[in-house]
């Protein structure tokens, strides 16, 4: 393979046009680790591939930081505003506070009344949808699980749910080529100042929530600023919200392209815990991470200079043929809990445990309703080189 025909991973088309399966799979063999160079100014960056490399990436935290931002449409652009301010984007020390104090509102005691909701909302809106013909899984069933169960961990108000959906389903993604950046930029915008507003009003109101604990609670002596409140709301929000939709969406859409996994699991042949795992692994809705060496160093042969930014892609170590046998292959039985889809390390997905409950929740549902799943048009993928997945999923559920 040539330096031309490598895929321009900063356009996020590019994950449209193109099947993301056969790319990495080329690439994990021939440039398993490369250097991209971007269009106009941009910064260039490096590009992993391969499991083992971004498991020991995602580990060294000390000189693999966090801090400039994670995503790489922002770090190809300057610093994270964030920074230090919110979990994702910060480093240790402060990063380790941050992360105590965002463990308390996914504690087993604030989870349990939320997993309980989660179960039977999932169960009305499975059995609203079964035999009524053709309907979009995405906005009937999908959007109505993830976005509601965060709310009701953060205690939002009915009333504000669904205009915080719309702004989330911009702020890292778009449904078509004509949304802008300067979209994104708004919404993500809309949602902070949505938040500090609410910040500032339950530390005037105080209640049993979730928004109430982090705000009145001190970290390394202090209380966080309504900014910091409301960063780290805001990622819970995206976390929460678009990670989710998005694997039940492409985990659907797998089980009515494979048939007999659908049959087995429905059968017992394939146990929940299992399923669970492997649509994660499968779906990967976060393609990647993105961090900044801090000192000189090596990954995968390649010397990495102090400043790169390096990008790991999950997408394509999940899919990697010598940690997952037959990985193209959509296997509810199999054991593959050892995927990178909540990441690795220091700052492994905090929401890891709600987002699996959401998920099982759905498999356990459909398997005790539905007989068949079927595609009834195509679906319409979503625009980011972040996020994969879909936007609509034309379904018949019998």
């Amino acid at each position: 393979m040539g330096a031309g025909e490598f895929l321009d991973l900063t356009d996020p088309a590019t994950f449209v046009r193109h099947e993301p399966r056969d790319y990495w799979q080329e690439i994990r063999s021939q440039h398993p680790i490369y250097w991209h160079d971007s269009p106009g100014d941009l910064p260039g960056f490096w590009v992993v591939t391969r499991f083992s490399d971004i498991q020991t990436a995602y580990r060294n935290a000390k000189f693999l930081s966090s801090a400039r931002g994670t995503v790489l449409d922002v770090l190809l652009h300057g610093n994270d505003s964030a920074s230090g301010k919110m979990l994702a984007v910060t480093d240790r020390p402060r990063h380790q506070q941050l992360r105590n104090l965002m463990l308390r509102a996914f504690s087993p005691k604030v989870l349990g009344p939320v997993v309980e909701r989660v179960e039977q909302r999932t169960r009305s809106l499975v059995a609203s949808v079964v035999d009524v013909g053709t309907f979009d899984f995405a906005a009937e069933v999908a959007e109505h699980i993830p976005m509601t169960t965060i709310c009701d961990l953060l205690s939002i108000p009915d009333g504000d749910r669904a205009e915080l959906l719309k702004w989330n389903k911009l702020a890292l993604s778009a449904d078509s080529e004509e949304v802008d950046d300067l979209d994104s930029l708004i919404a993500r915008n809309d949602i902070v100042s949505y938040f500090m507003d609410l910040a500032k009003h339950r530390r005037e109101n105080p209640g049993d929530d979730v928004i109430t604990m982090i705000a009145s609670t001190q970290v390394d002596g202090e209380l966080l600023s309504d900014e910091e409140v409301a960063l780290n709301c805001y990622s819970l929000i995206l976390g929460g919200d678009e990670s989710s939709r998005m694997s039940a969406i492409g985990g659907v859409k797998a089980l009515a392209e494979n048939p007999g996994q659908w049959a087995a699991l429905r059968a017992g042949a394939a146990s929940l815990d299992d399923a669970v795992e492997e649509v994660l692994r499968w779906v990967t809705p976060a393609m990647h991470f993105a961090r900044t060496a801090l000192i000189d160093l090596e990954i995968a042969g390649q010397k990495i200079r102090a400043g790169d930014i390096v990008t790991l892609w999950n997408t394509s170590a999940n899919d990697d043929e010598t940690v997952f046998p037959d990985p193209r292959t959509f296997d509810l039985a199999r054991k593959s809990s050892k995927h990178l889809t909540f990441g690795h390390g220091p700052h492994f997905c905090v929401g890891a445990f709600l987002g699996r409950a959401e998920l099982r929740a759905l498999l356990s549902s459909l398997a005790g309703s539905v007989r068949s799943i079927e595609l009834a048009g195509n679906p319409s993928r979503i625009y980011s080189n972040f996020l994969f997945g879909y936007s609509s999923l034309p379904v018949n559920f019998r």
